[in-house]
């Protein structure tokens, strides 16, 4: 997994997560990528500071990273506004498949269905299955309400 900084040609910055550099061209090339703030389809990868190791041997760098491993990512200033505009970008782009969403990640990462974008419910036990079998899977803060809402 290979995180780069992006931004659009509104000047909003955001991450973006690919399977490697090539990948990232792909859906560069394929015009897959839009900005999750304002929808705008003009991305472009973004310099970013190189990760420095300043642990010396790693070994505290390593023990926090375990410790760290399945926490949920949490963000700090983020302004209701943009958390709002994020979610409604990941309920317009995504099939909701509810309880389901475990078994139907694993049949689009072995390509036992048809690739799409897909979020649903899945207790943490089953997210670190899916994780230790190498299926990338995010965890957001999507009220419940908001998932009922029509599009």
């Amino acid at each position: 997994m290979i995180v780069f900084e992006l931004g659009c040609e509104n000047h909003h910055r955001f991450e973006g997560w690919f399977a490697s550099s090539e990948d990232f061209e792909r859906q560069l090339n394929d015009k897959l990528l839009t900005c999750p703030l304002c929808g705008n389809g003009k991305v472009t990868r973004l310099p970013h500071a190189s990760y420095v190791n300043t642990v010396g041997d790693g070994r505290a760098a390593n023990a926090r990273r375990k410790s760290d491993a399945g926490a949920p990512q949490q963000y700090a200033n983020l302004g209701s506004e943009i958390l709002a505009r994020l979610i409604d970008h990941v309920i317009e782009t995504t099939e909701d498949v509810g309880r389901a969403f475990p078994e139907e990640a694993r049949k689009i990462h072995y390509q036992e269905a048809p690739e799409r974008h897909i979020r649903g419910t899945a207790s943490p036990r089953e997210v670190e299955a899916l994780k230790e079998e190498g299926i990338d899977v995010v965890a957001l803060p999507i009220p419940p309400h908001r998932l009922s809402r029509p599009h």
